[in-house]
């Protein structure tokens, strides 16, 4: 969304639901079904889903898409590699938005950001594809200037901020290292508004880290999805991303307050 206003009024949860088709693919059947997942995602305080379809189907399928795209209302987030097979599924089924990430078969999760500088004679073309359906685009990329001035020059709406650096960081207990994250992360954040697009942020996000990325004012959605699809085994689903949702409400609200006084 191009002239997005730099200060988000309300932070977006879009909540991935990619980790029950996991556990659902671990033994086959039907069991658990990652749709109801989104379903009662939804009735907990979810704005959105979203869903990568990798291309080893590792965990969600095609059937999950085309159900997701025929059964829920919040709009849906594709995550997909920048590949021919991709853009002919998602221009098949018309979602929300799609985010471009990077995809290897040997990795277990998204081990980094793309890089929108390497790919800049391709993507230009793949996201009009895109575009002409009037699907959003989304680059997910580390914090970087460069990868934000590549993103904008191609052609994306959105830049989610690859934020499992920062989580990393905060896991070991290091402070100049979790310091030195959130600086750049709000730095980022700033820089991708300013020139145009609407800023993201996610991975690894939890209980204990969303706080200080929820505070940054640019930032229009987080995208969350492991730790909440973990933490549901101990807590339900419902009540894990309410707790979650109401922790990022409160972060945006004391930086509201704090930026007012």
């Amino acid at each position: 969304m191009r002239g997005n206003n730099l200060k988000a009024p309300f932070l977006r949860l879009g909540v991935n639901i990619d980790h029950v088709a996991t556990i659902r693919n671990a033994r086959g059947g039907g069991h658990p079904d990652p749709v109801r997942a989104a379903h009662l995602a939804a009735e907990a305080g979810a704005d959105g889903i979203t869903a990568h379809l990798r291309e080893d189907r590792r965990h969600i399928s095609d059937d999950d898409i085309a159900r997701l795209m025929s059964e829920i209302t919040q709009p849906l987030n594709l995550e997909m590699a920048v590949t021919g097979e991709m853009l002919d599924i998602a221009l098949k089924h018309i979602p929300n938005a799609c985010c471009l990430v990077p995809e290897r078969r040997q990795e277990i999760t998204t081990e980094g950001g793309l890089d929108a500088t390497a790919k800049g004679n391709q993507l230009p073309g793949f996201i009009r594809h895109l575009k002409s359906k009037r699907i959003r685009v989304s680059l997910f990329i580390d914090p970087n200037r460069h990868q934000i001035e590549a993103a904008a020059s191609v052609g994306a709406d959105i830049v989610e901020l690859h934020t499992g650096p920062y989580c990393d960081a905060t896991l070991h207990g290091d402070r100049v290292d979790i310091d030195g994250e959130i600086e750049r992360l709000a730095e980022c954040a700033s820089v991708a508004a300013a020139a145009g697009l609407e800023v993201h942020a996610g991975h690894g996000l939890t209980f204990d880290t969303v706080d200080a990325v929820a505070a940054m004012p640019e930032i229009v959605e987080l995208n969350i999805g492991h730790f909440l699809i973990g933490e549901a085994i101990f807590g339900g689903l419902h009540s894990t991303i309410g707790r979650m949702r109401a922790l990022m409400d409160n972060a945006r609200a004391q930086a509201r307050g704090s930026a007012s006084a």
